[in-house]
């Protein structure tokens, strides 16, 4: 018998879910997550989960991880010492960068510019040119290039980055400069631009491929370290890295091209979420996953979840494919506080994390956080222990909180109320970003929530956006390892090709995206998936002729086929419309042409719950007195493995089970259906007909 394992690891917990790949039987397991080392805590995991499946560690044959080993390196610039070889006359490229100041007008005030990853003073000019078209105009100069090396290796630079103008068109010259540089700097991690992303615009590319350097040598270690302990407890145990567009990448690619796993982590969750979903019938939806650092919003249309072509880490942007996914401050273990100044409540982005944690986890943490306050007010049973085994100090919680109610001059039960309703604005702020900012109306949208603390707020969301149902997945809290357990092998090509519609044809870019797929799939074939199992998307970047802005849009072949480029031109004109509300007269002109194949994700087949009545009292297991909407109420306390397909849990409820726990608030009820997930919505709710219709 074979095993699949998918691990997330964030920055509190490490969640594993093993997977039986012939009868989709799964098990689940929520360790506390080990910062200093993350491989730790994915090894006692691995122990935890294999205890209870009853199974040999050694019978697991595929681990598919999502990590934020990438990401973390980025946001506390603790990266590798970057060295850059430019074209001569392009060394100041990274300063340069582009006159972009987040923050409005008063960011130009207030706007710090972070230094770049890449220093000018490790930073070298290769004496060499070639032009847009691919001509070689100025050969290289090697003698030269050998000199500068030598100075640069002075510096103690620990990865390096070559990045020559109009490389995208012809590689020859970063390919020879990586050859010199192997031999002047042997054993230097060299990441060439031409590799990493093969595109126009010389700035862009330049600081994705120094991402890429800097973030290299500590993913790579990671990588290797996590490979060496899996083979002592699993021996030829395949080890798959989930890339931040939600597909997977070998742990050898991974460690060659991290700048794709920056989303890593967050990208299982809006996978899990869409098979969930999927399940319950709803393509049309709000993720929410909510951990104990941040919450990561994204939305899904049409049962596919968004895609962007830039990456955002903190303040650095790179040319990367991911799924578009909005991360803020506000999680169970974000603090909250009173500044002196202002005497204004706020909550994040500083967070307690897993070490020392929330003051209710008795690790030496004393300071009020989202956690502390969903404790005070009840959400959290007396009787459940978190993660199934770590008991929670409720009076601790109370010292951490009253600090906030004092400053406030308010009850502690007050001062909690306040520190959840600011984290739930929090949170409706992110998802605003990818729903009402791009054109998308949330009342047109179902709520999932996940992550450990995600159906605590799940209820309060849904209400503050209009965004009915408010889901909740069974097994909330390991949803994000479903995801890296179910999703699939992916790779992609693209090429620059700026081209007006006038100069081009359909057959010329239908042949170019073909040659593009089959480059892609050889990638993911060296993988062992079969041509029989692949699937393969097509995209085009194209804007208007004279434009700046590019936008991409999904390339349909057949449609291609039959109404030529116009097929084309008539997506982007709508999402123009419906991005900016306009469209203009003007010619399209093709930027980038990218294909993307996948492989086949495990089907677990999900057992579906028994049909029982609309009355779920054989679910009681006990009462809780709870703090909700600034009323004291008894909630009503449910185990969630007793819930019966067709029970109706009226509000205020609070449902636990091992990895989370869900609260429903008055006048709201929870409807169980098949798939075992629990829809919430307000009692005078009346579920709309076009909704209804597309329910399984």
């Amino acid at each position: 018998m074979s095993y699949r394992l998918g691990v997330d690891v964030g920055g509190t917990f490490t969640d594993l879910l093993l997977v039986h790949e012939k009868s989709g039987q799964v098990w689940t397991a929520k360790v506390p997550s080990t910062p200093a080392d993350q491989s730790i805590g994915v090894l006692n995991g691995i122990q935890k989960v294999c205890e209870r499946a009853g199974i040999d560690p050694k019978q697991i044959d595929h681990v598919m991880h999502g990590t934020t080993v990438a990401t973390n390196t980025v946001l506390t610039g603790t990266g590798a010492k970057v060295g850059l070889v430019t074209t001569k006359g392009y060394r100041q490229v990274l300063q340069i960068a582009r006159s972009y100041v987040p923050g409005g007008l008063g960011g130009w005030i207030i706007y710090n510019k972070s230094l770049p990853m890449a220093p000018l003073a490790c930073t070298i000019e290769a004496d060499e040119r070639v032009s847009a078209k691919g001509e070689i105009v100025r050969k290289l100069d090697e003698k030269a290039l050998r000199i500068s090396l030598r100075s640069l290796k002075k510096q103690n630079i620990e990865a390096l980055t070559i990045s020559l103008i109009n490389s995208f068109a012809n590689t020859s010259h970063e390919q020879r400069v990586r050859e010199i540089a192997m031999e002047e700097l042997p054993g230097m991690p060299v990441s060439i631009s031409s590799d990493v992303v093969p595109e126009m615009q010389e700035y862009e590319r330049t600081v994705t491929t120094v991402a890429n350097s800097y973030v290299r040598p500590r993913v790579d270690r990671y990588v290797k370290n996590l490979k060496a302990k899996l083979g002592q407890v699993a021996d030829k145990v395949k080890l798959h890295i989930l890339r931040s567009d939600g597909g997977l990448a070998s742990a050898q690619s991974a460690a060659d091209y991290p700048v794709n796993l920056l989303m890593s982590g967050p990208a299982g969750g809006v996978t899990g979420a869409l098979w969930v979903a999927k399940q319950a019938g709803f393509p049309n939806l709000l993720t929410v996953d909510v951990g104990g650092t941040s919450t990561d919003v994204a939305l899904i249309q049409g049962g596919q979840p968004r895609l962007r072509r830039e990456t955002t880490v903190g303040d650095v942007t790179v040319r990367a494919s991911s799924v578009d996914i909005r991360t803020v401050g506000a999680g169970g273990g974000s603090i909250a506080h009173v500044p002196e100044l202002t005497k204004a409540l706020r909550v994040g982005p500083q967070s307690a994390g897993a070490d020392p944690g929330p003051a209710a986890y008795n690790r030496g943490g004393t300071e009020p956080t989202v956690a502390d306050a969903n404790i005070v007010l009840g959400y959290l049973p007396e009787m459940q222990k978190l993660g199934g085994d770590m008991e929670l100090r409720r009076d601790l919680s109370q010292i951490a909180v009253k600090k906030v109610g004092d400053a406030l001059g308010l009850k502690v039960k007050d001062a909690a109320q306040g520190i959840y309703n600011i984290v739930n604005e929090n949170m409706v702020g992110a998802l605003r970003l990818v729903s009402v900012e791009q054109g998308y109306d949330p009342r047109d949208y179902a709520l999932i929530a996940f992550g450990g603390a995600g159906p605590i707020h799940a209820n309060a969301l849904s209400r503050l956006l209009g965004s009915w149902p408010s889901i909740i997945p069974p097994g909330p809290g390991v949803l994000c390892a479903l995801g890296d357990a179910t999703t699939a092998v992916r790779d992609e090509r693209a090429r620059t090709y700026v081209r007006q519609f006038s100069e081009t044809s359909a057959k010329e870019i239908e042949k170019i995206l073909k040659e593009l797929a089959t480059d892609a799939s050889k990638g993911i074939e060296a993988e062992g998936v079969k041509k029989s199992e692949m699937t393969t998307s097509y995209q085009v970047d194209l804007r208007y002729h004279g434009q700046g802005l590019r936008l991409t849009v999904e390339v349909d072949l057949k449609d291609l086929q039959k109404k030529g480029l116009k097929s084309i031109s008539d997506k982007f004109d709508a999402e123009h419309k419906r991005l900016f509300t306009f469209a203009l007269p003007l010619e399209h002109e093709l930027v980038t042409l990218r294909s993307a194949v996948q492989g086949q994700g495990i089907k677990i087949k999900r057992q579906l719950l028994k049909s029982g009545g609309s009355n779920p009292k054989a679910a009681i297991v006990g009462k809780q007195k709870s703090y909700m909407d600034g009323k004291d109420v008894t909630a009503t306390v449910y185990a969630r493995g007793k819930l019966q397909a067709g029970n109706k849990i009226a509000g205020p409820a609070i449902v636990m089970e091992m990895d989370s726990t869900s609260v429903i608030l008055p006048k709201h009820t929870g409807h169980v259906d098949k798939s075992g997930c629990i829809l919430i919505y307000p009692d005078n709710h009346k579920a709309p007909k076009k909704a209804a219709s597309k329910r399984k």
